[in-house]
Protein backbone atom coordinates (compact mmCIF):
# COMPACT_ATOMS: atom_id res chain seq x y z
CA UNK A 1 0.00 0.00 0.00
CA UNK A 2 0.76 3.35 -0.09
CA UNK A 3 -0.31 6.81 1.29
CA UNK A 4 -3.22 7.96 -1.11
CA UNK A 5 -4.43 4.65 -1.85
CA UNK A 6 -7.84 3.34 -1.25
CA UNK A 7 -8.93 0.00 0.35
CA UNK A 8 -12.01 -1.62 1.59
CA UNK A 9 -11.54 -3.29 5.08
CA UNK A 10 -13.11 -4.93 7.49
CA UNK A 11 -12.33 -3.87 11.40
CA UNK A 12 -11.48 -6.40 13.99
CA UNK A 13 -11.10 -4.35 17.59
CA UNK A 14 -10.13 -0.93 18.62
CA UNK A 15 -7.02 0.14 19.93
CA UNK A 16 -6.72 2.35 23.37
CA UNK A 17 -5.52 5.58 21.04
CA UNK A 18 -9.64 5.57 19.83
CA UNK A 19 -8.98 4.21 16.46
CA UNK A 20 -10.57 0.89 15.14
CA UNK A 21 -7.63 -1.30 13.65
CA UNK A 22 -8.17 -3.13 10.28
CA UNK A 23 -5.74 -5.66 8.67
CA UNK A 24 -5.02 -4.89 4.96
CA UNK A 25 -4.29 -8.48 2.61
CA UNK A 26 -0.55 -8.46 4.11
CA UNK A 27 -1.96 -8.72 8.00
CA UNK A 28 -0.53 -5.20 8.50
CA UNK A 29 -2.42 -3.58 10.69
CA UNK A 30 -4.06 -0.38 9.67
CA UNK A 31 -5.51 2.48 12.41
CA UNK A 32 -9.23 3.75 11.22
CA UNK A 33 -10.22 6.61 13.12
CA UNK A 34 -13.83 7.34 13.29
CA UNK A 35 -14.95 3.59 12.25
CA UNK A 36 -16.07 0.75 14.93
CA UNK A 37 -15.03 -2.46 15.37
CA UNK A 38 -17.22 -5.20 12.83
CA UNK A 39 -17.46 -2.24 10.32
CA UNK A 40 -16.73 -2.62 6.55
CA UNK A 41 -15.33 0.81 5.54
CA UNK A 42 -13.25 2.19 2.86
CA UNK A 43 -10.70 4.00 3.61
CA UNK A 44 -8.26 6.70 2.44
CA UNK A 45 -4.35 5.98 3.70
CA UNK A 46 -2.84 8.93 5.06
CA UNK A 47 0.29 7.78 6.11
CA UNK A 48 1.84 4.14 5.14
CA UNK A 49 4.49 2.59 7.46
CA UNK A 50 6.79 -0.01 7.72
CA UNK A 51 4.40 -2.08 10.65
CA UNK A 52 1.29 0.06 10.51
CA UNK A 53 -0.94 2.38 8.15
CA UNK A 54 -2.77 5.18 9.51
CA UNK A 55 -5.94 6.10 7.38
CA UNK A 56 -9.35 7.84 7.35
CA UNK A 57 -12.75 6.86 6.64
CA UNK A 58 -14.12 7.50 2.94
CA UNK A 59 -17.54 5.13 3.35
CA UNK A 60 -18.86 3.48 6.23
CA UNK A 61 -20.30 0.54 3.53
CA UNK A 62 -21.65 -2.09 6.18
CA UNK A 63 -22.40 0.05 10.06
CA UNK A 64 -22.12 -1.13 12.99
CA UNK A 65 -25.35 -1.74 15.16
CA UNK A 66 -23.50 0.64 17.44
CA UNK A 67 -22.51 3.68 15.08
CA UNK A 68 -24.95 6.36 15.63
CA UNK A 69 -25.03 10.49 13.97
CA UNK A 70 -22.66 12.65 16.26
CA UNK A 71 -25.53 14.29 17.92
CA UNK A 72 -22.82 17.71 17.75
CA UNK A 73 -23.01 19.86 14.48
CA UNK A 74 -19.10 20.92 15.13
CA UNK A 75 -17.94 17.75 14.52
CA UNK A 76 -19.33 17.63 10.68
CA UNK A 77 -17.50 20.83 10.44
CA UNK A 78 -14.13 19.25 11.26
CA UNK A 79 -13.97 19.48 15.46
CA UNK A 80 -11.43 16.71 16.83
CA UNK A 81 -12.12 17.12 20.51
CA UNK A 82 -14.86 14.52 20.56
CA UNK A 83 -13.57 11.39 18.84
CA UNK A 84 -16.01 8.86 19.81
CA UNK A 85 -19.46 11.47 19.27
CA UNK A 86 -20.09 8.41 16.62
CA UNK A 87 -20.19 5.26 18.66
CA UNK A 88 -23.34 4.86 21.27
CA UNK A 89 -22.72 5.98 24.89
CA UNK A 90 -23.30 2.42 26.37
CA UNK A 91 -20.42 1.11 23.66
CA UNK A 92 -17.98 3.47 24.52
CA UNK A 93 -18.01 2.82 27.91
CA UNK A 94 -17.95 -0.96 27.24
CA UNK A 95 -14.59 -0.53 24.92
CA UNK A 96 -13.17 1.80 27.78
CA UNK A 97 -13.44 -1.53 30.24
CA UNK A 98 -12.20 -3.26 27.56
CA UNK A 99 -9.18 -1.01 27.07
CA UNK A 100 -8.47 -1.38 31.05
CA UNK A 101 -8.63 -5.05 31.05
CA UNK A 102 -6.90 -5.48 27.86
CA UNK A 103 -4.11 -3.64 28.76
CA UNK A 104 -3.87 -5.17 32.62
CA UNK A 105 -3.62 -8.52 31.45
CA UNK A 106 -1.25 -7.84 28.23
CA UNK A 107 1.20 -6.92 31.18
CA UNK A 108 1.40 -10.09 32.33
CA UNK A 109 -0.87 -9.19 35.38
CA UNK A 110 -4.11 -10.92 35.88
CA UNK A 111 -7.19 -8.88 35.82
CA UNK A 112 -10.04 -9.38 38.63
CA UNK A 113 -13.48 -8.31 37.09
CA UNK A 114 -14.02 -4.72 36.76
CA UNK A 115 -16.38 -2.97 38.65
CA UNK A 116 -19.42 -1.73 36.63
CA UNK A 117 -18.68 1.40 34.66
CA UNK A 118 -19.23 4.66 37.04
CA UNK A 119 -21.73 6.15 34.67
CA UNK A 120 -22.13 10.15 34.63
CA UNK A 121 -24.34 12.22 32.32
CA UNK A 122 -22.34 12.52 28.91
CA UNK A 123 -23.25 15.96 27.94
CA UNK A 124 -23.03 19.82 29.44
CA UNK A 125 -20.37 18.42 32.05
CA UNK A 126 -16.87 19.85 31.09
CA UNK A 127 -15.76 22.55 33.60
CA UNK A 128 -12.24 22.85 32.47
CA UNK A 129 -11.62 23.90 28.88
CA UNK A 130 -7.95 24.55 26.70
CA UNK A 131 -9.16 25.92 23.92
CA UNK A 132 -7.63 26.94 20.97
CA UNK A 133 -7.36 30.42 19.29
CA UNK A 134 -7.47 31.59 15.67
CA UNK A 135 -8.33 35.13 15.12
CA UNK A 136 -8.92 36.07 18.40
CA UNK A 137 -11.75 33.38 18.28
CA UNK A 138 -11.73 30.34 20.91
CA UNK A 139 -11.88 26.30 19.38
CA UNK A 140 -10.69 23.17 18.92
CA UNK A 141 -8.21 21.17 16.89
CA UNK A 142 -9.22 19.63 13.92
CA UNK A 143 -8.15 15.84 13.90
CA UNK A 144 -4.38 15.04 13.52
CA UNK A 145 -3.55 18.69 13.13
CA UNK A 146 -2.52 22.30 14.43
CA UNK A 147 -5.90 23.66 12.47
CA UNK A 148 -8.18 25.46 14.97
CA UNK A 149 -12.01 25.12 13.90
CA UNK A 150 -13.89 28.12 15.58
CA UNK A 151 -17.02 27.15 17.38
CA UNK A 152 -20.21 28.22 17.57
CA UNK A 153 -21.42 25.71 20.27
CA UNK A 154 -20.22 22.54 22.73
CA UNK A 155 -22.33 20.11 23.43
CA UNK A 156 -20.05 19.06 26.50
CA UNK A 157 -19.26 22.34 27.79
CA UNK A 158 -21.13 23.58 30.87
CA UNK A 159 -23.34 26.15 30.34
CA UNK A 160 -21.69 28.55 32.45
CA UNK A 161 -18.36 28.06 29.96
CA UNK A 162 -20.62 28.52 26.69
CA UNK A 163 -20.52 31.90 26.37
CA UNK A 164 -16.68 32.35 27.57
CA UNK A 165 -16.08 29.63 24.38
CA UNK A 166 -18.26 31.13 21.73
CA UNK A 167 -19.31 34.58 21.97
CA UNK A 168 -15.90 36.38 23.89
CA UNK A 169 -12.97 37.15 21.99
CA UNK A 170 -9.38 36.71 22.54
CA UNK A 171 -7.40 38.89 19.94
CA UNK A 172 -3.31 38.16 20.24
CA UNK A 173 -3.74 34.19 22.09
CA UNK A 174 -2.74 31.27 20.71
CA UNK A 175 -4.94 29.44 23.43
CA UNK A 176 -7.45 30.42 26.33
CA UNK A 177 -7.77 28.40 29.28
CA UNK A 178 -11.56 28.32 30.45
CA UNK A 179 -12.97 27.05 33.69
CA UNK A 180 -16.16 27.25 36.09
CA UNK A 181 -17.31 25.77 39.12
CA UNK A 182 -20.22 23.77 38.52
CA UNK A 183 -22.25 24.44 41.82
CA UNK A 184 -20.85 27.98 43.07
CA UNK A 185 -21.06 29.36 39.22
CA UNK A 186 -17.64 30.80 39.27
CA UNK A 187 -16.08 31.49 36.19
CA UNK A 188 -11.83 31.94 34.60
CA UNK A 189 -10.23 32.75 31.60
CA UNK A 190 -6.64 32.83 30.84
CA UNK A 191 -4.88 33.00 28.19
CA UNK A 192 -1.79 32.06 26.80
CA UNK A 193 0.67 34.40 26.58
CA UNK A 194 -0.93 36.37 29.19
CA UNK A 195 -0.84 40.36 29.87
CA UNK A 196 -3.37 40.47 26.94
CA UNK A 197 -5.96 43.44 26.75
CA UNK A 198 -9.16 41.33 26.97
CA UNK A 199 -12.65 42.70 27.33
CA UNK A 200 -14.21 39.79 29.64
CA UNK A 201 -17.46 39.68 31.27
CA UNK A 202 -17.30 41.24 34.77
CA UNK A 203 -17.52 37.73 36.60
CA UNK A 204 -14.79 36.32 35.13
CA UNK A 205 -11.64 35.47 37.46
CA UNK A 206 -7.71 34.86 36.42
CA UNK A 207 -6.73 33.77 39.39
CA UNK A 208 -8.69 30.94 40.99
CA UNK A 209 -12.37 29.79 40.73
CA UNK A 210 -14.15 27.70 43.87
CA UNK A 211 -16.23 24.83 43.34
CA UNK A 212 -17.43 22.18 45.72
CA UNK A 213 -17.38 18.47 45.28
CA UNK A 214 -17.01 15.12 47.71
CA UNK A 215 -18.36 17.59 50.45
CA UNK A 216 -15.70 20.25 50.80
CA UNK A 217 -15.34 23.22 48.75
CA UNK A 218 -11.85 23.92 46.77
CA UNK A 219 -10.01 26.67 45.46
CA UNK A 220 -8.58 25.91 41.94
CA UNK A 221 -5.71 28.22 40.57
CA UNK A 222 -5.47 28.40 37.10
CA UNK A 223 -2.08 26.44 37.04
CA UNK A 224 -3.65 23.60 39.32
CA UNK A 225 -5.12 20.68 38.00
CA UNK A 226 -8.18 19.48 38.67
CA UNK A 227 -10.95 17.38 37.45
CA UNK A 228 -13.24 18.29 34.67
CA UNK A 229 -16.34 17.97 36.56
CA UNK A 230 -17.27 18.26 39.94
CA UNK A 231 -19.38 15.08 40.19
CA UNK A 232 -16.56 12.74 38.70
CA UNK A 233 -14.92 13.79 41.46
CA UNK A 234 -17.66 12.77 43.85
CA UNK A 235 -17.67 9.76 42.16
CA UNK A 236 -13.68 8.96 42.32
CA UNK A 237 -13.47 10.12 46.05
CA UNK A 238 -16.54 7.33 46.67
CA UNK A 239 -14.30 5.01 45.28
CA UNK A 240 -11.26 5.92 47.31
CA UNK A 241 -13.11 6.36 50.17
CA UNK A 242 -14.74 2.98 49.84
CA UNK A 243 -11.29 1.00 49.27
CA UNK A 244 -9.75 2.89 52.84
CA UNK A 245 -12.56 2.02 54.61
CA UNK A 246 -12.21 -1.67 54.09
CA UNK A 247 -8.48 -1.55 55.88
CA UNK A 248 -10.56 -1.22 59.06
CA UNK A 249 -9.75 1.86 61.40
CA UNK A 250 -8.14 5.11 59.98
CA UNK A 251 -3.96 5.14 60.33
CA UNK A 252 -1.44 6.85 58.23
CA UNK A 253 -2.15 7.30 54.50
CA UNK A 254 0.48 9.06 51.90
CA UNK A 255 -1.23 11.21 48.84
CA UNK A 256 0.85 11.56 46.03
CA UNK A 257 0.25 13.97 43.07
CA UNK A 258 -2.09 15.70 45.27
CA UNK A 259 -2.89 18.16 43.84
CA UNK A 260 -5.44 20.52 45.53
CA UNK A 261 -5.80 18.56 48.06
CA UNK A 262 -8.79 16.14 47.53
CA UNK A 263 -8.27 13.13 48.07
CA UNK A 264 -6.19 13.77 51.58
CA UNK A 265 -9.02 16.29 52.51
CA UNK A 266 -11.85 13.60 51.98
CA UNK A 267 -8.98 10.72 53.83
CA UNK A 268 -8.68 12.89 56.30
CA UNK A 269 -12.39 13.63 57.06
CA UNK A 270 -12.69 10.44 57.91
CA UNK A 271 -10.00 9.78 60.51
CA UNK A 272 -6.76 9.38 58.23
CA UNK A 273 -3.31 10.76 59.00
CA UNK A 274 -2.26 12.08 55.71
CA UNK A 275 0.92 13.16 54.66
CA UNK A 276 0.07 15.26 50.86
CA UNK A 277 2.59 15.23 48.26
CA UNK A 278 2.97 17.42 45.20
CA UNK A 279 5.44 19.18 42.90
CA UNK A 280 3.47 22.09 41.32
CA UNK A 281 3.56 25.24 43.47
CA UNK A 282 -0.05 26.12 42.13
CA UNK A 283 -1.33 23.51 43.32
CA UNK A 284 0.79 23.15 46.85
CA UNK A 285 -0.34 26.78 47.52
CA UNK A 286 -4.18 25.81 47.01
CA UNK A 287 -3.77 22.61 49.14
CA UNK A 288 -2.96 24.61 52.22
CA UNK A 289 -5.30 26.86 51.82
CA UNK A 290 -8.42 23.83 51.30
CA UNK A 291 -6.70 21.65 54.02
CA UNK A 292 -6.21 24.55 56.87
CA UNK A 293 -6.85 23.01 59.58
CA UNK A 294 -7.36 19.30 58.75
CA UNK A 295 -4.85 16.70 59.83
CA UNK A 296 -2.73 17.10 56.87
CA UNK A 297 0.52 17.73 55.88
CA UNK A 298 1.34 19.63 52.51
CA UNK A 299 4.81 18.66 51.35
CA UNK A 300 6.04 20.75 48.09
CA UNK A 301 8.21 18.22 46.86
CA UNK A 302 8.97 15.91 43.59
CA UNK A 303 7.31 13.00 44.19
CA UNK A 304 9.88 10.89 42.63
CA UNK A 305 13.02 12.46 44.68
CA UNK A 306 11.13 12.64 48.09
CA UNK A 307 12.23 10.72 50.97
CA UNK A 308 8.55 8.69 51.68
CA UNK A 309 7.15 8.08 55.01
CA UNK A 310 5.76 4.94 56.50
CA UNK A 311 2.08 4.46 55.68
CA UNK A 312 -0.36 2.31 55.92
CA UNK A 313 -2.32 3.18 53.09
CA UNK A 314 -1.07 5.06 49.78
CA UNK A 315 -3.09 7.30 47.23
CA UNK A 316 -1.78 7.89 43.99
CA UNK A 317 -2.90 10.00 41.34
CA UNK A 318 -0.02 10.60 38.88
CA UNK A 319 -0.19 12.36 35.41
CA UNK A 320 -0.88 10.02 32.40
CA UNK A 321 2.67 8.34 32.02
CA UNK A 322 1.67 6.82 35.18
CA UNK A 323 3.81 6.17 38.34
CA UNK A 324 6.19 4.59 36.52
CA UNK A 325 9.52 2.48 38.34
CA UNK A 326 10.40 5.54 40.41
CA UNK A 327 6.90 6.37 41.73
CA UNK A 328 6.50 2.49 42.38
CA UNK A 329 9.68 2.65 44.18
CA UNK A 330 8.44 5.52 46.17
CA UNK A 331 5.02 3.56 47.03
CA UNK A 332 7.01 0.54 48.29
CA UNK A 333 9.55 2.62 50.50
CA UNK A 334 6.18 3.72 52.40
CA UNK A 335 5.58 -0.26 53.22
CA UNK A 336 1.94 0.54 52.77
CA UNK A 337 -0.63 -2.09 53.07
CA UNK A 338 -2.79 -0.77 50.09
CA UNK A 339 -2.29 1.10 47.08
CA UNK A 340 -5.15 3.02 45.49
CA UNK A 341 -4.02 4.13 42.32
CA UNK A 342 -5.84 6.85 39.83
CA UNK A 343 -5.33 6.36 36.69
CA UNK A 344 -5.62 8.32 33.42
CA UNK A 345 -4.09 6.32 30.49
CA UNK A 346 -5.06 2.41 29.99
CA UNK A 347 -1.10 1.96 28.24
CA UNK A 348 0.20 3.44 31.83
CA UNK A 349 -2.18 1.83 33.97
CA UNK A 350 -0.62 -2.01 32.38
CA UNK A 351 2.97 -0.81 32.99
CA UNK A 352 2.34 0.13 36.55
CA UNK A 353 0.67 -2.92 37.27
CA UNK A 354 3.17 -5.03 36.11
CA UNK A 355 5.50 -2.58 38.17
CA UNK A 356 3.50 -2.90 41.27
CA UNK A 357 3.51 -6.78 41.11
CA UNK A 358 7.52 -6.62 41.21
CA UNK A 359 6.93 -4.58 44.00
CA UNK A 360 5.27 -6.79 46.01
CA UNK A 361 1.71 -5.59 45.37
CA UNK A 362 -1.28 -7.37 44.07
CA UNK A 363 -3.91 -6.07 42.08
CA UNK A 364 -7.32 -6.73 43.50
CA UNK A 365 -10.04 -4.31 42.36
CA UNK A 366 -10.75 -2.69 39.43
CA UNK A 367 -13.01 0.24 38.95
CA UNK A 368 -13.65 2.22 35.46
CA UNK A 369 -15.05 5.85 36.27
CA UNK A 370 -16.66 7.44 33.09
CA UNK A 371 -15.23 11.00 33.24
CA UNK A 372 -14.86 11.68 29.72
CA UNK A 373 -17.57 10.42 27.49
CA UNK A 374 -17.36 10.98 23.67
CA UNK A 375 -13.64 10.59 23.97
CA UNK A 376 -11.64 7.44 24.13
CA UNK A 377 -9.93 8.72 27.68
CA UNK A 378 -10.49 6.53 30.18
CA UNK A 379 -10.35 7.32 34.09
CA UNK A 380 -9.83 4.10 36.44
CA UNK A 381 -9.23 3.36 39.96
CA UNK A 382 -7.48 0.15 40.62
CA UNK A 383 -6.76 -1.18 44.68
CA UNK A 384 -3.68 -3.16 45.01
CA UNK A 385 -2.52 -5.32 48.79
CA UNK A 386 0.94 -6.02 50.12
Amino acid sequence: MSAAATVELVTNTMASGGDAVARDAQGKAVFVRGALPGERVRVSLLSDHAKYAVGRIVEVVEPSPDRIAAPCPEVARGCGACQWQHISVATQRQLKSQFVVESIERSGVECPDPDPVVELTPWAFRTTINAAVHKGRAGFNRARSHDVVPVDGCLVAHPRLEELLVDVRYPGARSVLLRCGARTGDRLAVTTPTRLQLRLPEDVHTEFVHEVAAGHSWRISARSFFQTRADGVDALTGVVAAAADEMGGPSTAVDLYSGVGVFAGVLAARGWSVTAVEGSHSAVEDARVNLRGSDVTVVGADVTKWAPDRAELVVADPSRIGLGSTGVDVVAATAARRLILVSCDAASLGRDAALLRDAGYALSAVTVVDLFPHTFRVEVVTVYDR
